[in-house]
This record gives structure tokens, C-alpha cells and sequence, in this order.
């Protein structure tokens, strides 16, 4: 595909899901201020890996209260802020975001999800077409199983393709020999 000056790639960040992932399953914890994505790095990117003006939409459920000093920080990043509320038993984040996906269907804009959640397979699918770009950002082994099988679909490592992180992450990872650098062990 070539580039174009009059396509943007829409960053779709559910907020949500990697702060759980990090806390949860990464650091055992929750996260540290130091050991927080740097989200500016994330629609940076997006911009430098498909050459084309990136734009961040990061959806929060504000259902409890809207974290201003958050909220402002990531406007200052040139984020969208969506923040939603809804019933205790909605997942309002997922929901804004399969409608968002489903927006973006009807324009020739490219998108990048960033969430592990099998809940966007049907959404992410249908725009996998010969004229959009479509990609995913996660941490690749948390990622749900259902994406691998969609073809078409950019796959990218929020740690190490888009090095949103100041440090490394505690992580275990299946490392690609190409990849494989023998001195990051012999620390």
C-alpha cells in the first residue's frame, strides 16, 4: 500500500485492558508511575511505522469519576479522551470501541487496536480489507489467540515494537533467534 497524505491511522487504546494486563499479569501489582506506558510513544509509532499522521482515542470507563490529572496529561499528549459510563454490568470501554471499529468501517482510515480483548476479533476483522491497514498493540503473549488467525492483521509488541516503556518489563517471552541478543542475560 502507499502512503497518503489525506489517510490518518486511528489509535484505539482500551486503557482498561492493558493496565490490567500490566498489573495483573506482568508486575503482579499495580503499576508505579515510572512503569506506566509513555502513551506519547504509542501515537508516535503509529505515525513512524505506517509514514502517516497518527490519532489517539483512549477510552475510559469514568463511571466512578473521570481521573482529571490523567485525563489532562493525556490531552496534553494529543489524545481524544472518551470517557464513558454506564450499569455496573456493562462493559462500556469494549462497547464504545466495537462502535468505534464499526465507524471506522465506512472511512479509508487505517486503525490500530491496542488491547489483548478477543471481544474486537469480529469488529477488527471486518475492516481487514485490501485498502486499510489494520493493526493490533499488546503484550504479544497475553494477546487472545483468535487475532493470530486473522490475516492481514499487523501484529505489533507494545514493550518491544513500540517501546512505550522507560525500562524493561518483567516479562517471559518466546524470543525469536533473530532477535536473540546473549548480552541482555549476561547482566
Amino acid at each position: 500500500m502507499s502512503d497518503s497524505d489525506d489517510r490518518t491511522t486511528w489509535v484505539l487504546v482500551d486503557g482498561e485492558n492493558i493496565d490490567a494486563t500490566l498489573g495483573g499479569s506482568i508486575l503482579g501489582r499495580r503499576p508505579q508511575p515510572d512503569e506506566r506506558p509513555r502513551w506519547d510513544r504509542l501515537t508516535t509509532f503509529a505515525a513512524q511505522t505506517w509514514r502517516q499522521p497518527a490519532r489517539g482515542l483512549f477510552f475510559l470507563n469514568a463511571s466512578t469519576g473521570i481521573p482529571m490529572p490523567f485525563v489532562q496529561a493525556l490531552k496534553a499528549m494529543d489524545y481524544q479522551v472518551v470517557p464513558l459510563s454506564g450499569a455496573p454490568d456493562e462493559k462500556v470501554v469494549d462497547i464504545a470501541i466495537q462502535r468505534t471499529l464499526r465507524a471506522l468501517a465506512d472511512r479509508a482510515d487505517d486503525v490500530m487496536l491496542v488491547s489483548h480483548d478477543g471481544d474486537f476479533l469480529e469488529d477488527i476483522e471486518a475492516l481487514i480489507d485490501d485498502e486499510r491497514r489494520v493493526g493490533l498493540i499488546a503484550f504479544s503473549e497475553f494477546r487472545n489467540a483468535g487475532f493470530a488467525s486473522l490475516a492481514g492483521l499487523e501484529r505489533f509488541d507494545l514493550e518491544f515494537d513500540a517501546r512505550v516503556f522507560d525500562a524493561p518489563l518483567p516479562r517471559v517471552r518466546v524470543i525469536p533467534i533473530d532477535e536473540f541478543d546473549p548480552t541482555v542475560f549476561l547482566r
